[in-house]
């Protein structure tokens, strides 16, 4: 590892900061980085607004062009996703400040997100890790294609009703407590739709369901763990399918990823007890893992998400992992 400040060529380090200039703090956020680099000896750093038709993708590669040390996101999942699409695959490492509602892929590194001084502390001083790029190549109806980067979760069906129909003021009063307003609008108005899916080269299997995600981590906003297993740098994504018949199955999903995720699954009393009363084989939800999954709609597109952010509809989409793709600055 290079002495603080210097590069592998013994020029001094440079960071360049790519960030929405709709987030409040902007102001707080140079002065705290501006410290950061006279403390580890970096350069000045490059500055770089994202834009309404380009979210930070168009950003990260001019810093990466540029030859800069460190490429740090301020934003929220979707600037950091589109910052992180470019980075992948480069050995940059990627910074995190998080301002954004949700901020799912900052908390499931530990990276704080009430703190932006101690987030940019980290983003230049902290130990890198490898992390595991989801990568998903999707069909329109129209017979489009499209290849897009995911490092939280992307999912098809109610999910994606879910954030579409978010109320985007009350997501600005009371942050991602607004996901929850559109979910309780949404489950009544949902349809059920069929899938034909398969994880890696396993059968086939033909589902109707509410919801299919696949996700590269296991935390949702709120502290729930929707795949106890999940992990960020295993080389495999994860596949959650939930079909609820009714409100009452929906009741059963809300119990399993919060009651016993959180707290039967974490004891060896707990499982054993959830598989003498059935509860690890009931059928609202469904998890499996491999390094790709297929995903084909039967009947009509539905609307699709990835880290949050609505993607249009869809009629088939793959996902498939590209291990260790993505460097990311995180706690020792």
């Amino acid at each position: 590892m290079a002495a603080a400040g210097v590069d592998g060529a013994g020029g001094q380090l440079r960071a360049a900061v790519i960030f929405n200039p709709t987030k409040s703090g902007i102001d707080l956020l140079r002065a705290a980085v501006k410290s950061a680099e006279e403390r580890q000896h970096y350069a000045p750093s490059l500055w770089l607004e994202t834009t309404i038709d380009d979210p930070g993708k168009g950003m990260a590669r001019e810093a990466i062009a540029a030859g800069v040390d460190l490429v740090i996101a301020a934003g929220g999942d979707g600037t950091v996703r589109s910052v992180a699409a470019a980075v992948r695959g480069t050995g940059v490492p990627l910074g995190l400040v998080p301002l954004g509602t949700g901020n799912l892929f900052a908390r499931n590194l530990g990276v704080p997100v009430n703190d932006h001084d101690d987030a940019v502390v980290l983003a230049f001083a902290g130990v890198d890790r490898a992390i595991d790029v989801l990568v998903a190549d999707i069909t329109r109806a129209d017979g489009t294609n499209e290849t897009h980067a995911s490092l939280v979760m992307s999912g098809i069906g109610i999910d994606a009703a879910m954030i579409s129909n978010t109320n985007p003021d009350l997501k600005k009063r009371v942050g991602w407590l607004a996901y929850v307003d559109a979910g309780l609008r949404a489950i009544p108005a949902s349809k059920p739709f069929r899938v034909v899916h398969r994880t890696d080269a396993g059968r086939l299997h033909r589902s109707r369901v509410s919801s299919i995600l696949v996700a590269n981590l296991g935390y949702l906003p709120g502290n729930i763990e929707l795949i106890p297993d999940a992990e960020l740098d295993d080389g495999k994504l994860d596949v959650v399918v939930l079909q609820p018949r009714n409100l009452m199955g929906w009741l059963l999903v809300w119990r399993r990823v919060t009651w016993e995720n959180r707290v039967l699954r974490r004891s060896a009393l707990g499982r054993q007890f959830l598989d003498l009363t059935g509860g690890s084989r009931r059928r609202e939800i469904v998890y499996s893992r491999g390094r790709s999954v297929d995903i084909e709609i039967e009947a009509d597109a539905e609307e699709f998400e990835i880290d949050g952010d609505e993607f249009g509809t869809v009629v088939a989409a793959r996902f498939r992992v590209d291990p260790a793709a993505l460097i990311v600055r995180v706690e020792d």
